[in-house]
């Protein structure tokens, strides 16, 4: 083949019509969007799934964020009930002589006295209150309340007093803290029976490491925004409505049943020097203003055994073999409170 014919055929090639190029498509589906309910409810769906799996591997524990419950069973004919109320103070400090509340908060509801379950609707207080002094950033870090949020804010005095009316038993997670507070401002207070669920529940006892309100909500596995009055009320009911670790009723029917007996408040007087280590770790409590050991006692039959320990191990080692001790009788009206009482004297 000559120059002349490679040359035309290379052009009649050249020239040839390309096959044309298919490009396949997708067809796009359209998805409507997801309203924004219906996707947090999937997503919280989503989340619970995956903290079931979680709880049931037994190298995993799950907590959850406390979830408020204001609404409980309704009553049945024949129910005995309670009016129960739970209350939780934030201050501007710990001295109850010169500091003030700046939050107070209420939890009140219906208690069947056969289950220890509250029953029918709980209602809620929560109120902040100036105290007519600046919140040190101490107690703003503790709560989260500053001296701005309470300006000029004052408890609604008609609601509490609405809260209050017929009230068989105020709990206090550290009564022997709330109460004189709560009394200095309402003075209602004064006339109610308290309980105190860090004190007259004997936690160790029941198998926890710690009465802290924080710890025994971890333990039942939730969480929640402490040091604010409200929060904690509903951290301490739903504590107490679930029976206790190593009981069959719940912390409500134990507190209320408490809140029935005598107990007392027993004065080592003019103890030895000697014996402090022994009553300090007896769980007596030194009074730098009476200037006396003193321990609270549930019951004689415990008033009388705690008296013999007195006198064998407090007072006879030292050789004061006559010596005299001093009891209060409390009911859940004083229990609690800074009010004195009639002080009895025994001879051991």
């Amino acid at each position: 083949m000559n120059n002349e014919q490679q040359q035309i055929e290379f052009a009649f090639v050249a020239e040839l019509p390309t096959a044309p190029t298919v490009k396949k498509t997708r067809r796009k589906r359209t998805v409507a969007p997801m309203a924004p309910i219906a996707l947090a409810a999937e997503t919280d769906n989503n989340a619970e799934a995956m903290a079931r799996v979680l709880e049931a591997h037994p190298d995993y524990r799950v907590l959850r964020r406390l979830q408020p419950r204001l609404h409980w069973p309704e009553p049945v004919p024949g129910q005995t009930i309670r009016h129960v109320l739970l209350l939780d103070t934030e201050t501007t400090g710990l001295n109850q002589s010169k500091d003030k509340i700046i939050e107070l908060a209420m939890l009140r509801m219906d208690v069947d006295i056969a289950s220890g379950l509250p029953v029918g609707l709980a209602q809620v207080y929560d109120g902040l209150e100036d105290p007519g002094i600046p919140i040190s950033k101490e107690i703003e870090t503790l709560t989260g309340i500053s001296t701005a949020m309470v300006r000029n804010q004052r408890l609604d005095e008609g609601r509490i007093a609405e809260l209050l009316a017929d009230v068989d038993l105020v709990i206090a997670h550290n009564a022997d803290f709330d109460r004189p507070f709560a009394e200095a401002r309402i003075p209602q207070f004064c006339d109610l029976a308290w309980a105190c669920s860090l004190a007259d529940i004997d936690w160790k006892e029941q198998g926890r490491s710690s009465a802290k309100l924080e710890s025994l909500a971890l333990e039942l596995g939730y969480f929640y925004d402490a040091h604010r009055a409200e929060m904690d009320c509903h951290a301490l009911l739903a504590i107490l409505a679930r029976p206790l670790p190593r009981s069959d009723s719940t912390g409500l029917a134990h507190l209320m049943a408490k809140a029935e007996q005598p107990s007392y408040r027993l004065y080592a007087s003019n103890a030895p020097f000697d014996a402090k280590d022994k009553l300090k770790a007896r769980g007596y409590r030194w009074s730098a203003e009476q200037k006396v050991w003193s321990t609270r006692i549930d019951g004689m039959p415990a008033l009388q055994a705690e008296c013999d320990w007195l006198k064998e191990n407090a007072y006879s080692p030292y050789n004061q073999y006559a010596a005299a001790v001093q009891f209060e009788e409390l009911d859940a009206k004083l229990r609690y409170a800074n009010r004195p009482a009639k002080m009895i004297q025994r001879q051991l």
